[in-house]
């Protein structure tokens, strides 16, 4: 595939792609270190992405990641496809609205990711595109460990506000400006892939805390409610690899014409996810998890803003011995997320 020229419109590139799977040029090495850097960002506190030895006793081989620990590799790839494939689609105007992730096995120290990426749907709009972005991470034996969909929309032709471009040109970091910003690009990019279907991973056994025999449909989860502070939106930016600006700069937001700086859509998920995989009791019973994002959170520059968390059981599944969660996560009284649910293993 070609790189879209300007005669082509970009829906009809976007059109041109669906189905085609491609994937990351380099694999990703899951480094014990990443993991916990990744969990603290994220204030999951849970002790199998910090100690080994409490990693191995729920019987997995090494620390394990938080369940959103893919979006370092998926945003990788899904900046890749538009960055390689839909140039006429404006990065800064593309907007996630939807993430959902199926866990065949959490992601471990020690695995070697291949990430492929296919554009499962596509929509134009009158104003606005909307696509479905699938990626599939697979460890050094092929296998098939995490599954990922994500929903975006993004506009097409737009002028880009010249004093925007000009405030991000000023303050990135020199290494994604210099050399035309390609240095990333120029190393890991995507390639066609043809590899065919999958096979899953063979899982691990969770072993969570919480008994099916325990809970009923209806049962509420204790709240937990988290600080976000600008720090900790730096910090994700960095761990995350995400660098777009509204994320801590109040110039750019100014321009933006946002109330403030706004915190990471999947921070606020991942912030979930160790919600989650506390009250199971391993990060591993998490089977499946998404999230529908409908209201930013912002953060003050003095003051950390904070997110609450609850959970319901919704229903109860006796064969798989599994529970479906409803969750709700409030700012300022109001919901961040349309809808979110999570299905979880039980003993």
């Amino acid at each position: 595939m070609s790189v879209q020229q300007e005669a082509v419109p970009a829906a009809d590139v976007a059109t041109s792609l669906l189905g085609r799977p491609y994937r990351l040029s380099d694999t990703y090495e899951v480094g014990r270190e990443k993991i916990r850097e990744f969990a603290r960002a994220v204030q999951d506190h849970h002790l199998a992405h910090y100690d080994v030895g409490v990693a191995r006793a729920l019987g997995h081989e090494g620390l394990v990641a938080p369940i959103t620990f893919t979006a370092i590799l998926g945003g990788i790839s899904q900046r890749c496809v538009f960055e390689q494939f839909l140039p006429g689609y404006d990065l800064s105007q593309v907007l996630q609205t939807e993430q959902r992730i199926r866990q065949h096995r959490p992601l471990r120290a020690g695995d070697d990711i291949t990430c492929r990426i296919t554009l499962d749907a596509f929509r134009a709009g009158h104003g606005q595109d909307s696509f479905v972005l699938r990626t599939d991470m697979s460890d050094q034996t092929g296998a098939l460990v995490q599954t990922g969909w994500t929903t975006a929309v993004a506009r097409s032709g737009g002028v880009v506000d010249e004093n925007i471009a000009q405030a991000v040109e000023g303050i990135l970091m020199r290494a994604a400006t210099e050399a035309g910003g390609e240095i990333g690009s120029s190393i890991v990019h995507l390639v066609e892939d043809d590899t065919g279907t999958l096979a899953i991973a063979d899982s691990v056994a969770p072993q969570p805390k919480r008994r099916f025999a325990d809970v009923s449909v209806g049962d509420e989860i204790s709240a937990r409610t988290v600080q976000v502070a600008r720090g900790d939106l730096v910090n994700y930016a960095g761990v995350s690899g995400d660098e777009n600006p509204i994320h801590w700069s109040e110039q750019v937001v100014d321009l933006a014409g946002l109330d403030n700086v706004v915190a990471h859509g999947m921070l606020t998920m991942a912030f979930g996810g160790g919600y989650l995989s506390e009250w199971v009791g391993d990060p591993g019973a998490v089977i499946e998890y998404g999230v529908r994002f409908t209201r930013p959170v912002f953060v003050e520059a003095k003051t950390p803003a904070e997110v609450t968390y609850t959970g319901k059981i919704k229903e109860l599944d006796e064969t798989n011995r599994t529970a479906t969660i409803v969750l709700t996560a409030t700012a300022r009284g109001s919901r961040i997320f349309g809808k979110a649910t999570a299905i979880v293993q039980l003993a």
